[in-house]
C-alpha cells in the first residue's frame, strides 16, 4: 500500500516486467485524494511468479525468483500460519508443467488396504459444452493399473452457487473384474497422479468416484494437461450460474 502513485505504478511495472498480467495474476487501485491505492497479488499471480522463478527465462526468472522470496520473508514475518499458507502456493506454482504423464511408471498406492502399480501411457484435455452450453473439461487418462490396461476419463465442472468445481469419473461394467475392479484401479490412478484420493461411493447400480479442485491441481503438475486445466479455471471462474454436472447420466 502507498500513497504515492508513482509508487505504485513502478510495482505494477515491475509485475508486468515478469510476465504478470493486471486482472489476471494482480489488481491495482490508484491513490487518490491523499488516500492509499494498493497493488494487490492474487493466490494465481504468486503461482505464476513462483511458476516463472524455476521455468523462466532471462529477466522475467530473475524478477520472479527476486519477488517470491521477497513474498515468502514478509509471511514469514506475519507468522507461521500465514508463511505455511504462502509456502504451499509457491510449490504448487513451481511444479506447474514440471512432469510429463509418462513420468508415472511403476507407482505404487494403497486403496481400501490393497496395494496396486500404476503406470500412465497417456493422456491429454479436451473442452465439451454441457446441455445449457456451459464449459466442461474432460481429462483422459491411458494407464495400466495392475497389468490392467483402460482408458479413463473424468469429466469437471463447476457447481452450486459457489461455482465449485467438481469432477466425476465412473466404474465400468464391461471392464475386467466390473465396476467396483474399475472404480478401485481408477481411484489408485488418481491418486498416483494428484496424491489425493478421490472420493467414491455408490450411486444405485454406478460406483462413481469425484474430485475437486485439490485434484485438478494436481493434473496441473503435468505438461500435457496443465496449459488446458488453467484456462478452463480461468474461463470458468466466472459464475455461470446452476449446475450441469452431476453424478447422473454416466456411462455403463
Amino acid at each position: 500500500m502507498s500513497t504515492d502513485p508513482e509508487g505504485i505504478k513502478q510495482v505494477a511495472q515491475r509485475l508486468k516486467a515478469m510476465g504478470l498480467e493486471e486482472g489476471r495474476h494482480f489488481t491495482v487501485k490508484t491513490p487518490e485524494g491523499g488516500g492509499a491505492g494498493y497493488v494487490r497479488i492474487l493466490r494465481e499471480g504468486l503461482e505464476r511468479a513462483a511458476w516463472l522463478s524455476v521455468h523462466g527465462e532471462g529477466d522475467r526468472q530473475r524478477l520472479a525468483a527476486e519477488f517470491v522470496g521477497y513474498i515468502l520473508q514478509r509471511a514469514k514475518e506475519e507468522g507461521r500460519e500465514v508463511y505455511e499458507k504462502a509456502e504451499e502456493i509457491v510449490r504448487r506454482g513451481r511444479e506447474v508443467g514440471s512432469l510429463r504423464l509418462t513420468d508415472i511408471k511403476g507407482r505404487e498406492v494403497d486403496v481400501g488396504g490393497r496395494r496396486h502399480v500404476v503406470t500412465v501411457l497417456g493422456g491429454g484435455v479436451q473442452f465439451d459444452k454441457s446441455w445449457s452450453g456451459k464449459t466442461l473439461l474432460r481429462i483422459t487418462i491411458t494407464a495400466e493399473v495392475d497389468g490392467v490396461r483402460g482408458e479413463y476419463i473424468m469429466t469437471f465442472g463447476r457447481r452450486g452457487a459457489d461455482n465449485e468445481t467438481k469432477g466425476y469419473a465412473y466404474g465400468r461394467a464391461d471392464a475386467p473384474g466390473g465396476r467396483e475392479a474399475d472404480a478401485e484401479r481408477l481411484s489408485a490412478l488418481v491418486e498416483a497422479l494428484t496424491g489425493k484420493k478421490p472420493r467414491v461411493r455408490r450411486m444405485g447400480n454406478k460406483i462413481v468416484a469425484e474430485c475437486g479442485r485439490e485434484h485438478l491441481e494436481g493434473f496441473m503438475r503435468y505438461a500435457e494437461l496443465a496449459d488446458a486445466i488453467e484456462r478452463w479455471l480461468e474461463e470458468t471462474g466466472r459464475r455461470q450460474g446452476g449446475s450441469d454436472l452431476s453424478p447422473r447420466g454416466s456411462p455403463d
